[in-house]
């Protein structure tokens, strides 16, 4: 069933409603046909060609906690199939993913996180507009929790949405081992849906041999290229996820990309549906799922769907990869929930502070991103000295923000809290980049001066120039990095001040 190469590529989907089970193969890790397509185009028109062929912060202490347990450990998990030993994770609670965090609109979180790991680590709630002090990220909000110590989180979830959680310290590692979970914040009247399923996908890089984590975290070649990527793809850490569905029952998938820098190209077969939420933010109206759903890492995405496939056949959420469908999660059908379709769903209800106002008099600002393999960089500023390329190389940094890697002394911009922030920027470079910000949401001004979608995370492929807009309305001091991991711990990091 396996070849000891690369990657368990999954279950194709054809034109049929049935899988093709006559053996799934490795590929190598490290796919250079992946690497090469940098542009969005790219990514659609791949997409396109295979469906048409288809509040106050708390010291660090071990003393009891106050409020229920986060704890981050070491653990042992079925990861590959049943024929391959356990996999040693870090999760939280054990687990993997870690216990979903589900609460109201309003509602008020408080964990008290137990680092029991080996080496510092934090949370960040991502995507949750956060008082400063509970954001979880070392050297900027918080100290680092040393091993055997804890720190206690208590804030306020103002959106509802899909939000996730995860580790802030030495990301690329603890992340990559499966410090993460899902946050979900419900509305206060839920739509009109049978169920949901939320739905955390994941690549991991395993020994063949053995199935355990690849231990190399600061790979040249990954840091200069397209991140660590993995070569055993997951979803809620089963390769093989099926969930049993009825004709006509109508779901909500939540979609979260947990991947350290894979790119996920969804489409849904034996199903119709509609994006309703990007990043934890509802769309003004129901966007049919018409082509493929790019998904960068950090990013999410709400759809609801109707199940259309016949009792007997077998519905997939589907990646697309190598201009193949493979099922990423499988829903066999039986039976039938109702006798028709119901019409088209209505909006889900905006979250407050959504609206941008005040774009005439917005403070701007340009962050230009170069670096990486084929990449323009040949000099930056890195620790206070300017080094040239080479020098970069030997010490393992490969990516600048506007000529500096890494965290500077002063913020890209400051502003008063109130400002309204235009940032442009530019990816001078041969890769794509996935740009967070942390405590607030954006929306992107396009050509034509209209407003995109509301969101927390941007992806951004090579060559491009995108503008962002916001208002700066979360006081505090915020990273805004990239989220494929390795190159934030390779450069790609910055941070605003809002005062």
């Amino acid at each position: 069933m396996y070849r000891k190469a690369g990657l368990w590529r999954g279950r194709r989907v054809s034109a049929k409603p049935s899988i093709d089970t006559g053996g799934a193969a490795y590929r190598p890790a490290h796919f250079k046909d992946t690497e090469k397509m940098t542009t969005r185009r790219e990514f659609l028109e791949q997409g396109a060609a295979t469906i048409a062929a288809l509040a106050v912060p708390a010291l660090a202490r071990a003393a009891t906690p106050r409020f229920a347990e986060l704890k981050a450990r070491p653990a042992r998990v079925q990861l590959a199939p049943p024929t391959y030993p356990k996999t040693e994770i870090w999760g939280y609670d054990g687990a993997m993913p870690g216990p979903e965090l589900r609460m109201a609109q309003g509602a008020r979180i408080q964990r008290s996180f137990l680092n029991e790991l080996p080496q510092a680590s934090s949370v960040h709630w991502h995507g949750i507009r956060i008082d400063n002090a509970m954001d979880g990220v070392p050297g900027l909000t918080q100290p680092a929790v040393e091993p055997g110590q804890g720190f206690d989180y208590d804030f306020v979830v103002p959106d509802a949405g899909t939000y996730w959680y995860h580790a802030h310290n030495r990301s690329t590692e603890q992340v990559a081992r499966g410090l993460y979970g899902a946050l979900i914040v419900e509305e206060p009247e839920a739509p009109d849906i049978d169920r949901e399923e939320v739905l955390i996908l994941d690549d991991w890089l395993l020994d063949p041999e053995t199935a355990q984590i690849d231990p190399d975290f600061t790979s040249r070649h990954d840091r200069s290229h397209a991140g660590r990527r993995g070569n055993f793809i997951a979803t809620n850490g089963r390769f093989d996820l099926s969930l049993d569905v009825k004709q006509n029952e109508r779901l909500r998938l939540r979609l979260i990309n947990a991947a350290n820098a894979r790119i996920f190209v969804l489409s849904i077969f034996g199903m119709e549906g509609w994006t309703v939420a990007l990043d934890g933010m509802p769309l003004s109206e129901p966007k049919p799922v018409s082509e493929v759903l790019i998904i960068g890492p950090g990013q999410r995405a709400d759809l609801i769907v109707d199940v259309t496939a016949a009792s007997g056949e077998t519905a997939h959420l589907v990646r697309v990869e190598d201009q193949e469908g493979v099922s990423q999660v499988a829903f066999p059908v039986s039976g039938r929930a109702a006798a028709a379709r119901r019409g088209s769903p209505h909006p889900l209800p905006p979250n407050p502070r959504m609206d941008i106002s005040g774009m005439e008099k917005a403070v701007t600002a340009r962050l230009n991103m170069q670096g990486g393999a084929m990449g323009t960089l040949d000099a930056a500023t890195l620790d206070g000295e300017r080094k040239s390329f080479r020098q970069l190389v030997e010490a393992n940094q490969f990516w600048s923000f506007n000529g500096t890697i890494g965290m500077t002394d002063t913020p890209l911009v400051s502003v008063p809290v109130g400002e309204t922030i235009k940032l442009e920027i530019y990816n001078d470079t041969s890769f794509p980049h996935a740009m967070h910000l942390h405590g607030m949401h954006f929306r992107e001004v396009t050509k034509d001066a209209a407003l995109g979608p509301f969101r927390d995370t941007l992806l951004m492929f090579g060559g491009e120039t995108r503008t962002i807009a916001f208002v700066a309305d979360n006081p505090g001091k915020w990273l805004f990095h990239c989220h494929m991991l390795s190159h934030a711990a390779s450069g790609m990091m910055t941070w605003l001040e809002v005062t």
